[in-house]
């Protein structure tokens, strides 16, 4: 029996369109100069017609979003299943709706804990809320074959807007084709039980930490731009650039690294 396990050639090109759910979960992982690459069609993209939990989710999502409806009681409907955000450049494909929400189906290992779960797939499930414009959706796993389970995965505000601002910082790299530097992953660790709210008033260490956050954000944030900034300026035939105290190094791959000069 011979099974079609690849997608179509409009598959990947619409792909290439935007940022769908799984880019916005490397894009929060720092992972950008393989991703700019296959955007750009510097690259394919990994061949996922033999990794087994990758087909397997795929084949069992009918079944899954079945099991849903059955357990939960609510209907599920799979129009609409191509969404774009009003910016242009977001996307996804939503697995489908209940409730007027979206549900995402997956199929993991029977091992796999929820928060581990939750917080794995955490930068898609926002990215959908975004685009959607909902404040929660379903997430539906099939843990191995002995476990099912759904979550309620709130709209995070916080997290939506460093989402956007990477996503954002992300699409003009591919569309002013100039390679981008991998930043810094932006890790998220949920915990669903014994959740606590604390005072930190009264510790000496958070207050001096807290000051030095509040004094050095905006400082932070001038220094980002101006990274980005300088990075703009070189153009694609130059290797290094220097003045004003500063060197600019680009490396074959394309990735500038940014240094004071040595005086």
């Amino acid at each position: 029996m011979k099974l079609n396990l690849e997608h179509s050639a409009e598959w990947h090109a619409n792909r290439r369109t935007g940022i769908g759910g799984s880019d916005a979960k490397r894009i929060m992982a720092g992972d950008w100069f393989s991703l700019w690459e296959e955007k750009t069609g510097r690259a394919e993209g990994d061949d996922l017609s033999n990794i087994l939990p990758v087909q397997m989710g795929s084949f069992t999502e009918p079944f899954n979003l079945a099991w849903f409806e059955k357990q939960t009681g609510w209907t599920v409907s799979t129009d609409n299943r191509e969404q774009r955000h009003t910016c242009g450049f977001m996307r996804c494909e939503i697995d489908g709706w209940a409730n007027g929400n979206p549900v995402e189906c997956k199929h993991t290992n029977q091992n796999t804990s929820d928060e581990r779960l939750i917080s794995n797939y955490y930068p898609q499930l926002q990215h959908q809320l975004v685009i959607t414009d909902k404040d929660v959706v379903y997430l539906s796993a099939l843990f191995g074959n002995v476990r099912w389970a759904y979550f309620e995965v709130a709209r995070d505000d916080d997290y939506i807007a460093t989402l956007i601002e990477r996503e954002t910082a992300f699409w003009k790299h591919v569309t002013e084709d100039t390679p981008p530097v991998d930043p810094e992953a932006e890790v998220v660790n949920i915990a669903l039980d014994d959740m606590r709210e604390v005072d930190m008033r009264g510790n000496n260490e958070w207050a001096m930490n807290a000051g030095a956050w509040v004094e050095n954000e905006e400082g932070k944030r001038i220094f980002d731009a101006a990274t980005r900034g300088i990075k703009e300026l070189i153009e694609a035939d130059v290797k290094m650039a220097h003045g004003h105290g500063i060197i600019a190094r680009k490396s074959k791959s394309g990735a500038i690294t940014i240094r004071k000069e040595k005086t």
